[in-house]
């Protein structure tokens, strides 16, 4: 019997979630605490714009960002337009842990997505892009 894409997804995302799970064990870090790294590698956003993108209320997401500073991974700054809000970035260390851990992440993969020549790792980009593009952008 020949699997749904929805089933194949999932079990695919089984795969990935394990390999993010051990990558973030690897360095003291959950998995939740590993998705803020990686948010924060490319973009400054104000506290309620990550517990938003985090699914988390914004205290929680204020508890998680508490440990990152104690850890020295991450700052908050007084957004430039509004002295009330927070914006939350990387600190160097931040930077460099998160391209130790995109690093592993890579490495762990790579077994799998070698599994596919280069034309089929193209295509298989574009269509996870497609997936992951906001319906109304």
């Amino acid at each position: 019997m020949e699997k749904s894409a929805t089933d194949l997804l999932v079990q695919t995302s089984f795969t990935v979630v394990a390999v993010l799970n051990q990558a973030a064990a690897e360095n003291d870090l959950s998995l939740t605490q590993l998705r803020v790294l990686a948010i924060l590698r490319d973009r400054e956003p104000r506290m309620a714009a990550l517990a938003a993108h985090l699914g988390l209320d914004k205290s929680s997401a204020s508890g998680l960002v508490d440990r990152a500073v104690a850890r020295g991974l991450v700052r908050r700054s007084p957004a430039p337009d509004d002295g009330r809000a927070v914006v939350v970035s990387l600190t160097d260390a931040g930077h460099t842990l998160a391209a130790e851990v995109s690093t592993q992440i890579g490495t762990a993969l790579a077994p799998l997505i070698g599994r596919l020549g280069p034309a089929d790792q193209r295509r298989l980009a574009t269509l996870l892009g497609r997936l992951l593009v906001a319906p109304d952008a």
